[in-house]
């Protein structure tokens, strides 16, 4: 896959460049956005769960046992999920609260509750509506999903604690915003509130950013 920014990518960075200057230098530092889709939905959505409030290190190494349970497949069905006994995905690392999260995301996508398939036709507001009905997605993980499997060019995770450091830092706010104050700041960035943010987070690994 080419290492460019897509036509609509880079449509976006011209009309964030030309709404919010303050934009503009992060954008010509960062370069184009190298946002791509992954559909493997319910295998993003249980590596989600099993990463919270661990370290990267520990999640990967807990994804590999999970995968493990599962011999043959690179990543295991909902309905083979479903199969395994909550002790073995204990036995694999999971919490306890992790198994049941797991499993029970399992039964939404095998009996239809979450169906990928119809992503395409569901606003950004319905999916992440479906997705929090899932144990253990909140609307923070359901805003990832979002902007990292699917995409969608117009979400503003305002409660994250980076876009909100990256905005304090930009705007030269004494303290970190408000969700109110995020969402008056990227009235300009509309319909690209996601590109914005994605090189928001970059800025901040950026020396001088803002």
């Amino acid at each position: 896959m080419p290492s460019s920014s897509s036509p609509s990518l880079a449509s976006a960075a011209r009309h964030l460049r030309r709404t919010d200057p303050r934009l503009a230098p992060i954008i010509a530092q960062v370069g184009p956005c190298t946002l791509r889709p992954d559909r493997r939905a319910f295998r993003t959505l249980v590596e989600s769960i099993i990463s919270q409030q661990i370290s990267g290190k520990a999640a990967n190494a807990i994804v590999g046992r999970f995968r493990a349970l599962f011999p043959g497949r690179p990543f295991p069905s909902p309905v083979e999920v479903i199969a395994i006994p909550l002790e073995r995905l204990r036995g694999a690392g999971l919490s306890n609260q992790k198994a049941a999260y797991v499993l029970d995301l399992a039964a939404k996508f095998a009996d239809g509750t979450i169906r990928p398939a119809r992503f395409s036709h569901m606003g950004d507001d319905e999916i992440a509506e479906q997705l929090i009905q899932v144990k253990g997605i909140g609307r923070w993980t359901a805003e990832m999903f979002l902007i990292f499997a699917l995409n969608r060019l117009d979400v503003l995770p305002v409660g994250d604690l980076g876009l909100r450091a990256a905005v304090q830092r930009l705007y030269h706010l004494r303290k970190l915003p408000s969700a109110a104050t995020i969402e008056r700041l990227a009235e300009p960035w509309h319909p690209y509130c996601t590109v914005a943010t994605w090189y928001l987070w970059r800025s901040l690994s950026l020396d001088g950013a803002g």
